[in-house]
């Protein structure tokens, strides 16, 4: 009986090889005409086989990520890698996954060493800028966008997103250049006019700004951030009708943008509608939790309601990003005196009074010294 056990383990070994080269060979297959699904199945049933295959967690990891599974796709790179350190095809691949997952600070390292050198593609330079922007590290994305951008000078969607960098790392002379680019591609690009008009905004030609912007509502009424610009420009002209009309359109659209939600509420607390208010100052702070404007503004529409055990969390928050917010100091206390708390009450008063004299004070000062 040993014998023949002995007998038929061999055989079984013997096989295995052919057995495992014709999965290989049904999940390469299905991996070239799309099948992802099919391709998956293979290449598992493989790694059954052979779980320390370089190959075969790398092929299995692409099957899943073309699938949109990436985060099981993630651990199956690394664990190839650790296989084949610095594999130049799975790094790549590993980069792209972390990116799609928003595990930027992983996915920076591996990208920074892709995008390292004069020889650095397109999509290596590309995934570097967009991943030091999502990281807030601004001029250092515009720099890999810029170089990205040298390879495909007629890829706009690039172009847009080095404009949003320049935007943010205020180089704003470096936008007017972008612009003329996107122009000379495309002169009825809404992402150009949309582009220009956030220049123009910066720099106080408001008119300048308005013209821009309306033209890239013409061109794309969808473009992203269009209507909150234009909200934005009426809102600083006091135009509060239009400001709300553009407000609710970039919602329509884009219902988590923080500017438009904001903005939006406030217009609506000034028309004494805090129950609209309320959510739209919530999303703002959902989008930017350490906006003082949306959370002092959601303390006071929950006081507005009736709510100051409500208000409390929002008002403090607001406090402990700017500690001299006067408005959100009495209203503060406010809520505080609503719920029978008169001397915590007073103290935030006291503390708003101090605060104000000592900005009238500061100012006085600057008066006198100029």
């Amino acid at each position: 009986m040993r014998l023949a056990a002995v007998l038929l383990a061999v055989c079984a070994t013997a096989q295995q090889p052919a057995e495992l080269s014709s999965v290989l060979a049904e999940g390469s297959a299905a991996l070239q005409r799309g099948d992802n699904a099919a391709a998956a199945a293979a290449f598992r049933r493989a790694l059954e086989a052979d779980p320390n295959s370089f190959e075969i967690l790398n092929d299995l990891a692409i099957a899943l990520a073309r699938q949109g599974n990436t985060n099981e796709a993630i651990p199956l790179y690394e664990r190839a890698l650790k296989l084949r350190p610095g594999d130049p095809s799975t790094t790549r691949n590993l980069a792209i996954a972390y990116f799609r997952a928003e595990r930027y600070q992983d996915a920076w390292p591996l990208l920074h060493t892709l995008a390292a050198g004069p020889s650095a593609d397109f999509q290596a330079l590309e995934l570097a800028g967009l991943t030091l922007f999502a990281l807030d590290r601004y001029p250092e994305a515009a720099d890999y966008l810029q170089r990205a951008s040298a390879l495909q000078p007629r890829d706009l969607t690039t172009l847009d997103m080095l404009v949003r960098a320049y935007l943010r790392a205020k180089n704003y002379q470096a936008v007017t250049g972008v612009f003329a680019r996107i122009i000379a591609i495309n002169p009825d690009s809404a992402a150009a006019h949309a582009m220009m008009g956030m220049a123009y905004d910066k720099t106080f030609h408001e008119q300048e700004a308005l013209r821009e912007y309306q033209a890239a509502a013409k061109a794309d009424p969808n473009y992203p951030g269009v209507h909150s610009g234009l909200g934005l420009l009426y809102w600083k002209q006091n135009d509060m009708q239009h400001a709300e009309e553009e407000f609710r359109a970039e919602l329509r659209g884009f219902p988590q943008d923080a500017v438009a939600n904001r903005l939006l509420a406030q217009i609506l607390m000034k028309k004494d509608q805090a129950g609209e208010a309320l959510p739209h100052f919530q999303a703002a702070i959902a989008a930017d939790p350490h906006d003082r404007e949306s959370l002092f503004g959601a303390g006071k529409a929950e006081l507005a309601l009736g709510h100051p055990e409500a208000a409390l969390a929002p008002l403090r928050a607001a406090i402990a990003q700017d500690p001299s917010y006067v408005e959100a100091h009495f209203v503060l206390g406010t809520a505080l005196r609503a719920l029978g708390h008169p001397a915590e009450a007073l103290r935030e008063q006291k503390t708003a009074l101090a605060i104000q004299e000592k900005q009238r004070s500061d100012y006085a000062k600057k008066l006198t010294t100029r």
